[in-house]
C-alpha cells in the first residue's frame, strides 16, 4: 500500500485523485493490519498454552489432574490435585534463598531480600564480592550447586548466556543441587532459547524455572524500583511475587518460558534509541552554547521528556560516569534479538506532510 501511495504522487499529484487514492490504501492497509494481528494473537495464545503445557513442573502430577478431569471427579478433588502442582508461596523465615552474581546490580537486589527476613546463601565467581551481603548475615558458598542445596528458591544475574549455561546446567549448576519443588529464577538478560532450555531441565527435576529480566539499572536495583520481566508458570510466579515486590515496582507475567528475554529484548530496543537520542540532543545544545540544565528543564515535561532523559542527562552534566549496565551486556543483546526478527523489507520511501 505504501507503493501505491508513493506511485501515486508520482504520476499524478494533484488534487482528488492522490486523496482518493490514500483513503483507500490506508482501508487497505488498516483492514490487512487488524487481519495479521488478529492471527497473531490466536498464534500467541496457542503458543502460550504450549509452553504451559510443556514446561509443567511435574509429568505425573499433570497426568493424574487430566485423568482426573476426564473421570469427572469432584471439584473439591480436582482442586487438591491442583494444589499439588502449585509452587509453596515464599515467606520469610520460611524461604531459603540462595543468590548467584554479587554485580552492580546483584547485590543491590540480594540486600533487599535479606533487610526483608529472608535466610540468603550467596556465590560469586570473585569471592571478595561477596564481603557486603557476608558481613549482612549471608553465609558464602563454593558453587552455585552448594547454594542450591541450602536454598528453595535461587536467583542469579551473571554476565552473559553463556554464564547462565554455566551456574545454573554446568556440572557445578544450580539444578545440579536444586531439590525437588525448588525454583531458579534467573535475571540475567539472556537468550529467550536458553530460558526455554533451562525449563526445560527444571522440569525434568521436578523444579521451577522462571526468567525474569530487569530494567531500571543500578539506580532501579538501589531503590527497590526495578520492572520486572517474567516468563514462565503461573503457580510459580504466584509463589516468587513477594520476593520480586521486595526488589521491584512494576512486576508482570508476560507468558511460558522465554517470554520475560523477549520482552526484555523490547525493552532493550526501545532504550537504545532513547539513549542516542538524549546524547545527541544535549551534545547539539553544548554545541550552540546552551545552558544544559535549563535545556533539560525545559523539554522534559513535553514529548520529548524519557526515563533516560530523567536518569543519564543529569549525571552527564556532572560527569559522573559509573557503570549502570555494560555496553558489552547491552551489544549481546543485540546481537540475540537478530535470530528472532524476520528479514527487513524490501527499501520503499515514505511522503510525510
Amino acid at each position: 500500500s505504501t507503493q501505491l501511495i508513493s506511485f501515486s504522487f508520482m504520476v499524478m499529484p494533484s488534487g482528488p485523485f492522490v486523496i482518493c487514492s490514500l483513503f483507500c490504501c490506508t482501508v487497505f492497509f488498516l483492514c490487512g493490519a487488524l487481519s495479521g494481528s488478529v492471527s497473531a494473537l490466536k498464534v500467541r495464545s496457542s503458543e502460550t498454552a504450549s509452553l504451559s503445557e510443556k514446561w509443567c513442573t511435574d509429568k505425573e502430577r499433570r497426568t493424574a489432574l487430566l485423568g482426573a478431569v476426564e473421570n469427572n471427579i469432584s471439584r473439591e478433588e480436582k482442586e487438591a490435585i491442583a494444589a499439588l502442582m502449585a509452587m509453596k508461596a515464599c515467606r520469610p523465615g520460611e524461604t531459603r534463598l540462595g543468590w548467584v552474581g554479587t554485580g552492580v546490580m546483584g547485590t543491590s537486589m540480594c540486600r533487599h531480600l535479606m533487610e526483608a527476613g529472608y535466610k540468603m546463601t550467596v556465590y560469586s565467581r570473585t569471592a571478595a564480592k561477596c564481603k557486603p551481603l557476608v558481613d549482612l548475615g549471608a553465609k558464602l558458598a563454593t558453587t552455585p550447586a552448594e547454594v542450591a542445596r541450602e536454598s528453595d528458591v535461587v536467583f542469579t544475574i551473571v554476565g552473559f548466556p553463556s554464564d547462565v549455561r554455566q551456574v545454573i546446567l554446568g556440572p557445578d549448576g544450580v539444578l545440579s543441587g536444586l531439590g525437588e519443588g525448588g525454583c531458579v529464577v534467573d535475571m540475567t538478560t539472556s537468550e529467550p532459547s536458553l530460558a526455554v532450555e533451562i525449563a526445560e531441565a527444571a522440569a525434568a527435576k521436578k523444579c521451577f524455572a522462571l526468567d525474569a529480566p530487569v530494567s531500571g539499572g543500578d539506580v532501579g536495583a538501589r531503590e527497590a524500583r526495578l520492572s520486572i520481566m517474567v516468563g514462565g508458570e503461573q503457580s510459580a510466579f504466584d509463589a516468587v511475587k513477594p520476593l520480586f515486590e521486595c526488589m521491584g515496582k512494576n512486576i508482570r507475567l508476560m507468558g511460558g518460558a522465554g517470554r520475560g528475554q523477549h520482552t526484555k529484548m523490547t525493552n532493550q530496543i526501545l532504550i537504545a534509541t532513547g539513549i542516542i537520542g538524549v546524547c545527541e540532543g544535549l551534545l547539539y545544545a553544548h554545541k550552540v552554547g546552551l545552558n544544559l540544565e535549563e535545556v533539560i528543564a525545559a523539554v522534559r515535561s513535553g514529548a520529548a521528556g524519557s526515563w533516560s532523559l530523567e536518569n543519564y542527562g543529569p549525571r552527564m552534566l556532572k560527569r559522573d560516569m559509573k557503570p549502570g549496565f555494560f555496553i558489552d551486556h547491552f551489544v549481546k543483546v543485540c546481537c540475540s534479538s537478530q535470530f528472532f526478527l524476520p528479514p527487513p523489507p524490501r527499501p520503499f520511501f515514505f511522503l510525510f506532510a
